[in-house]
C-alpha cells in the first residue's frame, strides 16, 4: 500500500514526541531543517521541512534553519539565497538561521575530547585502504595499524592537521569504536578529513574539516534540539548519532534521532546529484525548469504553495519505504486553483472558421461566466464575429464514433454565441486545412429563447480579428520507464505550440494563472513572458487522474 492510498495517514513520530513529554523526557519541542547549501531544493525537501516546521508548531515549539556547511568544497551562496526564498514562499518561519561551521571550534574541542578518552585516533591509510579495512556486511572489518597511537601522539598529530602540515587525504581523524560492528557505520568511522579549501564563512580558518556523522548531532546538542527528524537512510547511523553525544557527555538531555521514509514520486526523481546532472548537460533549463521536481521549478510551473503543503498533509509521516503516485500531486494543485483562476478561451492548433451568412463589420460581444464553479466570479464580455478560430481538437473531417464535436454537416454550440453547422472545408493546395466555411443560427443566441432543437457538442472559439499569439508549454513527466525497470528522461516532457487567445490575455503578467478553458490550469511564465511575448505554462490539466483508494 502506497504513501498516496492513506487517507487518514497517523504520525507515529507525533506519536514519539507525545511519549518523551509525558515521560517528563523533555518539556517542550525544538526542531530544526538542516539543507546542505549544494543545490536547489525539492519535493523531498518540502515533505522534509513540513514535518519539522508543522511538528514544532503542533507542540508550540520553534525550528532552526541550518545549513550544514561543513563540505566547502560543494557548496554555493546561490543555493543558498534559493533556500530561503522557497521556504519562505512556503509560508515557513524559522526562529534561528544558523550555520553549521559556527559550531566548527566546539567540534574540535570534542574531538580533543574523544582523542583524550582514548575514543579517537589519527589513521594515515587512504581512502581505499579504510575501505577495503571496513569489512562487509557477513565479515568483520580490519584493524588499523595506526588505531592504537598513544594519546599524546594522536593529539599532537591532530593538532598538525589543524595547523596544514599534511595533504588532502594523507590522513584522517577516525572515532574508535569497533571495527567487528554489525552495523558498518561503527567501524571507526572518519569524524575529520583535511581539505586546503577557502569556506564561504569561516574563509581559510580552517584546513580539516568535521564529518557529517560527527557534526550534526554535535549542532543539534548545542542548539538544545529535542527531536532530531530525519530520512530513514539515517536510521543506521542513529547508534553513531547517540555514541558521538554520549562518548563526548556534554549534554544531559541529548537530542533523540526519529527517521522518516523519504518522499519518492512517480514520474520524476528526487536526487540533488542527479538533478544537478540535468542541468550540468543542458538537459533542462535550469533549477527553475518547470519540468523539475525543485521547488523554483513548480514555482515557475505555477503550483501553489498551499497545494504542495496540502500534498504533503495527505501523504502523512511513514516509517516504511512507498512510492507516491504524482497524480495526487495535481490533484492537490487542481483542487487549490479550481475556485481560484478566471477561465479564459485559448485555442491550439487553430483551425480558421468563417460563419459566411453573419454581417460583416465588428461583430458583437457575447458573455461567458469567469469560472463555473463560482459564480460569485462574475462574466465577462469576449469578441464574436464573422471570422474566428476554433481549437484544431474541435473539428474532424471524417469523425471518429461518438466524436460530438465540429465536422461536415454537424451542428455545434459555440459557448456563450449560437448554433454553428459546418457546411463545407476548404484546403490549400499541400491538403491542409485552409478554413472552414460555416452558417450560424441567429435565433439560438445563448441567453435568449430556448431553441426548438438540440446539440450535442459545445466548443469554445476566439475572435480572428482580435485573436492575441501566444506560446503554450504543455509538459509532460520529467522521467520514463525505460523498459528495464529504470527511469529515463522523457524525450517529450516538454510539448511547444503556438495558439490564439481572446483579447484579455493581451495584458497578461508573469505569475498570473488561468484556466484555459477545456484545456487546463496556466500560468504566465515568470521568464519569458514580456509585454510583446505571452509564453504560458501548463500546470496541470483538467482531468484528475489520482483515484483515492485505487
Amino acid at each position: 500500500m502506497s504513501e498516496a492510498n492513506t487517507t487518514n495517514a497517523t504520525n507515529f513520530i507525533h506519536a514519539f514526541i507525545d511519549e518523551d513529554l509525558a515521560n517528563g523526557v523533555y518539556d517542550h519541542v525544538y526542531t530544526r531543517f538542516p539543507p546542505e547549501p549544494n543545490g536547489y531544493l525539492h519535493l523531498g525537501h518540502v515533505k522534509a521541512m513540513s514535518i519539522d516546521f508543522t511538528t514544532a508548531e503542533k507542540y508550540g515549539g520553534k525550528c532552526n534553519l541550518r545549513y550544514d556547511d561543513t563540505n566547502p568544497v560543494k557548496e554555493d551562496v546561490e543555493f543558498v539565497k534559493a533556500q530561503q526564498e522557497d521556504i519562505r514562499w512556503l509560508g515557513f518561519q524559522w526562529d534561528k538561521l544558523i550555520w553549521a561551521s559556527e559550531y566548527f571550534d566546539t567540534m574540535y574541542e570534542a574531538a580533543v575530547a574523544l582523542i583524550k578518552k582514548g575514543e579517537a585516533y589519527v589513521d594515515e591509510l587512504s581512502q581505499e585502504e579504510i575501505k577495503a579495512y571496513r569489512g562487509t556486511l557477513t565479515e568483520p572489518g580490519k584493524e588499523s595499524p595506526w588505531r592504537n597511537r598513544s594519546v599524546e601522539e594522536n593529539l599532537q598529530l591532530f593538532a598538525e592537521m589543524k595547523e596544514g602540515k599534511y595533504a588532502d587525504g594523507e590522513k584522517v581523524l577516525r572515532a574508535k569504536i569497533d571495527m567487528a560492528s554489525p552495523n558498518i557505520n561503527m567501524r571507526d568511522p572518519v569524524i575529520y578529513r583535511i581539505a586546503h579549501v577557502t569556506h564561504h564563512n569561516t574563509g581559510d580558518k580552517w584546513c580539516i574539516y568535521p564529518m557529517y556523522d560527527f557534526a550534526h548531532p554535535i549542532e543539534d546538542a548545542i542548539e538544545g534540539i529535542t527531536h532530531s527528524l530525519c530520512s530513514l537512510e539515517y536510521e543506521d547511523h542513529r547508534p553513531l548519532y547517540n555514541w558521538v553525544l554520549a562518548e563526548i557527555g556534554w549534554w544531559p538531555h541529548p537530542p533523540r534521532q526519529i527517521e522518516f521514509a523519504r518522499l519518492n514520486l512517480t514520474g520524476t526523481v528526487m536526487s540533488k546529484r542527479l538533478l544537478s546532472n540535468l542541468v550540468a548537460d543542458g538537459s533542462v533549463e535550469g533549477w527553475d525548469d518547470p519540468r523539475m521536481p525543485t521547488v523554483a521549478g513548480m514555482r515557475r510551473r505555477g503550483y501553489t504553495p498551499q497545494a504542495l503543503r496540502d500534498f504533503c498533509e495527505r501523504i502523512g509521516v511513514a516509517k516504511a519505504y512507498s512510492v507516491v503516485d504524482m497524480a495526487l500531486l495535481e490533484a492537490c494543485v487542481r483542487e487549490d486553483l479550481q475556485n481560484q483562476v478566471e477561465s479564459r478561451n485559448v485555442v491550439e492548433d487553430p483551425i480558421k472558421v468563417v460563419i459566411t451568412n453573419y454581417p460583416e463589420g465588428d461583430g458583437e460581444f457575447v458573455e461567458v461566466e469567469n469560472n463555473k464553479n463560482v459564480p460569485e466570479m462574475g462574466t465577462r464580455q469576449i469578441p464574436f464575429s464573422r471570422e474566428l478560430y476554433v481549437d484544431g481538437a474541435d473539428f474532424m473531417e471524417v469523425p471518429a464514433k461518438k466524436y460530438f464535436r465540429l465536422f461536415p454537416g454537424n451542428e455545434v454550440r459555440f459557448k456563450g454565441a449560437y448554433f454553428i453547422r459546418c457546411n463545407e472545408v476548404v484546403k490549400n493546395e499541400d491538403g491542409s486545412i485552409k478554413e472552414l466555411l460555416c452558417t450560424y443560427d441567429p435565433a439560438t443566441r445563448s441567453g435568449g429563447p430556448e431553441p426548438d432543437r438540440k446539440v450535442k457538442g459545445t466548443i469554445h472559439f476566439v475572435d480572428a480579428k482580435t485573436a492575441v499569439p501566444v506560446k503554450i508549454r504543455n509538459y509532460s513527466y520529467l522521467m520514463v520507464d525505460d523498459g528495464a525497470g529504470g527511469q529515463m528522461l522523457n524525450p517529450n516532457s516538454c510539448e511547444e505550440k503556438m495558439g490564439y487567445a481572446e483579447p484579455a490575455l493581451a495584458d497578461a503578467k508573469p505569475g498570473e494563472r488561468f484556466q484555459f478553458f477545456r484545456h487546463g490550469y496556466y500560468i504566465a511564465d515568470s521568464k519569458l513572458t514580456t509585454e510583446n511575448e505571452k509564453v504560458f505554462n501548463r500546470i496541470v490539466d483538467l482531468k484528475s487522474g489520482y483515484k483515492p483508494g485505487k
